[in-house]
């Protein structure tokens, strides 16, 4: 393994653990607008990871790019889910008529 490789894990590794932290400590008033804002993000990860995978300069940068692509659309469909969801809990209910 080159040293460039061996520093992009290090860093992967380091923004997973501090992402973790963060967003575990959000409170869950604030969660809706953080969730629109991870949504943003996460499709810039998606054009950087489509960038790694489609350039595939080894078998790991492939393998890891597309596994990024992955990750990144789940969180984006799930995000807009619950984003969804959320939204839809603060419309006004029509009675039920009789």
């Amino acid at each position: 393994m080159n040293p460039d490789t061996i520093s992009n894990l290090f860093v992967f590794l380091l923004a997973t653990f501090l992402g973790l932290e963060v967003i575990r400590r959000v409170s869950p008033l604030l969660h809706t607008p953080l969730m629109s804002l991870t949504n943003a993000i996460s499709a810039i990860a998606v054009v950087g990871s489509l960038i790694i995978a489609g350039r595939s300069e080894t078998t790991l940068s492939g393998v890891l790019g597309t596994v990024a692509v992955a990750a990144s659309m789940v969180n984006i469909v799930g995000g807009y889910l619950i984003t969804y969801r959320m939204v839809k809990m603060f419309k006004k209910r029509e009675p039920k008529k009789p």
